[in-house]
């Protein structure tokens, strides 16, 4: 028998999803301080994690022992809408949150290529491993910002890398990306993939039926775990 792709845990609306997705988190972070001291947790930005951002931020750790980034960001000031930052900063850093300590990618260079040298020396600084990672996924198959096209996809998705980050640029992308790339992201403690909707898990279900990393890149990090990948899903 083949070993499914992902372990799906359904979830009956977005505030439910939400709640099991911080417990998750928190409980991969409380794990990692009790070990080590001091936990990193990275996560995505959209719309999508809203809801879990502003219910994490509520969790009882000892926020100044951890350290927050992000999967990948848009090459964009916080001041832009676009920001993932700007979303960590107003929904997941307040409260008791507020005392994590907070390592943005964006640099403020002209473009990510000039400013990847200063993001790589500031990640380097995370504890290591993740204690826990959360992805997000796109219609078109991408995750962090591994996109279909993109011009460093192959160097982003190669499980043999030894670069944390890299530039991406792709037309589906919008603005040129800073990203993680795939080994730092599946040698965390906890990878779990958040989406929502049915028409993000027909997506998921299709990737996972076998096909081009290139088409879906979801597919890189579905064929890189060693388990099922996590992934928490509400309709």
């Amino acid at each position: 028998m083949t070993t499914p792709a992902f372990a799906l845990a359904a979830y009956d609306d977005p505030a439910a999803l939400a709640r099991a997705l911080a417990a998750h988190v928190a409980e991969a972070l409380r794990a990692r301080l009790a070990r080590d001291g001091a936990a990193s947790l990275a996560v995505s930005g959209g719309r999508t994690p809203t809801r879990f951002f502003e219910t994490l931020s509520g969790a009882p750790l000892d926020w100044s022992r951890i350290a927050v980034t992000l999967v990948d960001e848009r090459w964009v000031p916080e001041t832009s809408e676009r920001s993932n930052a700007a979303l960590v900063r107003r929904h997941l850093l307040k409260g008791p949150a507020a005392a994590a300590r907070f390592v943005p990618l964006f640099t403020g260079a002209a473009t990510p290529e000039e400013g990847l040298a200063a993001a790589e020396a500031a990640v380097a600084a995370l504890p290591a491993p993740f204690a826990a990672v959360v992805l997000g996924m796109g219609d078109d198959g991408h995750t962090a910002s591994f996109f279909p096209g993109a011009d460093a996809l192959a160097a982003a998705v190669d499980p043999a890398g030894t670069a944390p980050l890299i530039a991406v640029r792709a037309d589906g992308a919008g603005e040129p990306r800073i990203t993680f790339t795939l080994p730092p992201l599946i040698a965390a403690d906890l990878l779990l993939l958040h989406i929502e909707g049915a028409g993000k898990r027909a997506v998921l279900e299709r990737a996972a039926a076998g096909g081009a990393v290139a088409e879906m890149p979801i597919r890189a990090v579905l064929n890189a775990v060693r388990v099922p990948l996590d992934v928490l899903w509400c309709p």
